[in-house]
């Protein structure tokens, strides 16, 4: 009876902390969270001593948070933010400072940096002046694509 009234004191204690992170959202909460109820869930099929669960709190805290940051945060970093970025900054407008020309493309400058830049170089379908506000169609690589604003 004790063991199981402490597999459910281990699964209440991972949802609070899991819940925790909702208010305190540092990322840190979440995989201690996670690691207790493993430890509830293994407490309810297993008779473990107290000693070994902490244990076992300790190594899948440990395990969740380093798969965390070695496995799935690179994955999410690299890729779906760069995309998210991408799409963000589509529609943005900036003024033409350089003007491009059959080998070069000109340059475009924005009042707040996209993807970490406030100077863009840019290709445009149609002719452009020097002061033009142009808005961006896509990101070719380094490049911008960019349309005349209507």
């Amino acid at each position: 009876m004790d063991i199981q009234l402490l597999a459910w004191h281990w699964l209440v204690l991972g949802i609070l902390l899991i819940i925790g992170e909702i208010f305190v959202p540092s990322f840190t909460i979440l995989w201690f969270g996670l690691g207790a109820i493993v430890v509830g869930l293994v407490a309810l099929a297993v008779d473990v001593s107290f000693s070994i669960q902490v244990l076992l709190w300790t190594l899948s805290s440990v395990a969740f948070t380093v798969l965390w940051f070695i496995v799935f945060k690179p994955r999410l970093s690299s890729h779906n933010m760069d995309e998210l970025a991408q799409v963000s900054a589509i529609g943005e407008a900036g003024q033409v400072i350089k003007l491009p020309t059959e080998r070069t493309p000109g340059k475009i400058r924005f009042t707040t940096p996209i993807l970490g830049e406030d100077e863009w170089q840019f290709t445009c379908e149609t002719s452009v002046a020097l002061g033009d506000r142009l808005y961006i169609k896509s990101i070719n690589g380094t490049v911008l694509v960019v349309a005349s604003i209507v």
